[in-house]
């Protein structure tokens, strides 16, 4: 029988609702005894902004750990090529946003992510890979920031507890889970909580609906897309056209000039509206007008101005502002 793979967002999420779950594979993960966890809690996956334009930061599943130490753990499905920055400022924002003005560093906590990803993200053969801080001998400087990455596709190599998560996250169907041949506690109890999650009628029907959702707005970007280069498309056109025909008053040559010109006004036009409605500040969208569309300083500095001007007319009804400040940030 076909089952919902715990990778999947969903279930994962559901199957480390059991404690039991939870320290097993944090023991088999970070090499820790299970004896020496005696508690892993949920945290506030929302991590606390320092300043009103700082990035947000939302985690999957936060754990603390023996009250010492937060472990962000995340679902990656899909390769994404910043996910190692993303790691990196999830781990920074997560370490530093447990001190508050005035405590001491001795508040600070171990922070260690741990990524479970079905794609390849190194070369290599080796499927659980450990990352901290090291000098060039390889000495250890500090524990205290460290990323585990566990990544499915690869083939795996023995029979250790390890091996045995993998084969559970790879799960396609209720034969995958029963020839997982384990006495591993943590892992049979994962194991039971996936057949149950999957013969849970409202538990699928939640599944479902949840792939409806990313389906349905995957659905409407691509159309938005479609949209916006059809748009880009015909502003071009437009603007050849209506170069030849007053080229036509002055000459084929200057008809085929004035009609690149305009069709360069036309598409960097609908660049600044599309850049505008993503938020993109005016430095960032006139330096992209002078090396992709060639245009002066001048000449992109003024045509912002008359564009950001009629775009904030007609956004007063909705309230939306126009990035005026370089600093602000844009939200994933």
């Amino acid at each position: 029988m076909k089952i919902v793979s715990p990778k999947y967002d969903i279930c994962g999420k559901e199957l480390f609702q059991n404690e039991l779950v939870r320290k097993h594979f944090i023991s088999d993960v970070l090499k820790i005894p299970v004896n020496q966890i005696h508690s892993v809690r949920f945290a506030n996956t929302f991590l606390r902004k320092r300043y009103r334009r700082q990035k947000l930061g939302i985690l999957d599943i936060l754990l603390e750990m023996n009250n010492d130490c937060l472990i962000n753990i995340e679902i990656q499905l899909k390769q994404s090529i910043f996910w190692d920055k993303r790691q990196l400022f999830y781990l920074s924002t997560l370490y530093s946003s447990e001190l508050r003005t005035g405590e001491n560093y001795s508040r600070l906590k171990r922070c260690v992510s741990i990524g479970i990803l079905d794609f390849n993200l190194t070369d290599d053969s080796e499927y659980h890979n450990i990352y901290n801080l090291r000098n060039e001998s390889c000495r250890i400087f500090s524990n205290e920031i460290e990323v585990h990455t566990l990544e499915l596709r690869k083939s795996l190599s023995g029979e250790n507890p390890l091996d045995d998560w993998i084969r559970l996250f790879n799960a396609e169907s209720e034969d995958d889970l029963n020839m997982i041949k384990t006495k591993n506690t943590g892992i049979l109890e994962a194991i039971r909580e996936v057949k149950i999650f999957n013969f849970s009628r409202y538990m699928r029907l939640r599944y479902e609906a949840h792939m409806k959702y990313i389906r349905d707005k995957k659905a409407i970007e691509a159309y938005e897309l479609y949209q916006r280069e059809n748009a880009r498309i015909e502003g071009i056109r437009k603007g050849f056209e209506e170069g030849i025909a007053k080229g036509r008053e002055a000459g084929i040559l200057e008809g085929h000039k004035a009609g690149i010109l305009e069709g360069v006004r036309q598409a960097a036009k609908i660049y600044i509206e599309d850049s505008l409605e993503d938020g993109k500040t005016k430095s960032q969208i006139t330096e992209k007008l002078i090396t992709k569309f060639q245009l002066s300083k001048d000449e992109a500095n003024e045509l912002y101005r008359q564009i950001s001007q009629v775009y904030a007319k007609s956004r007063i009804t909705s309230s939306v502002p126009i990035p005026a400040n370089d600093s602000l940030d844009k939200q994933d």
